[in-house]
């Protein structure tokens, strides 16, 4: 049984939801979402204030302008993809303190949040205290 609530307890340090997301980037809280699938994915639809960071791009290079001090959130298209999972690892791997939206987008839409871009999907809109 201790290893069952070690693996519980691991999961949510580690792992987000979008309505735990949702009242993240409501409250204004010390979250940046990244999404870590390739640009062509970034602007046809993303998650608002998401930044667009792929996985395959992530660097020291590439990541040295990012605060350390925040936790990021990265979410790529859903359950059939990894990128989130590839860019959670790169990032943790490089010194962030990193979760990983459960179900990515399209989870996301289906639980009724808006996205941006140029195919945006209309839903519940937060607005950031920040």
């Amino acid at each position: 049984m201790k290893k069952q609530i070690e693996f519980y307890e691991n999961k949510l340090a580690y792992e987000m939801d979008p309505s735990d997301l949702y009242d993240a980037l409501e409250n204004g809280t010390e979250h940046i979402v990244v999404d870590a699938r390739q640009a062509f994915g970034y602007k046809k639809e993303h998650i608002p204030t998401a930044i667009n960071l792929p996985h395959r791009e992530m660097t020291e290079e590439t990541t040295k302008h990012l605060d350390k001090s925040k936790t990021y959130i990265c979410y790529c298209d859903g359950i059939g993809c990894n990128a989130s999972t590839k860019g959670a690892l790169k990032m943790t791997q490089l010194g962030f303190k990193v979760k990983e939206l459960i179900g990515g987008i399209e989870w996301w839409k289906f639980d009724g949040y808006a996205t941006e871009g140029t195919q945006p999907q209309k839903g519940s809109k937060f607005v950031c205290a920040c």
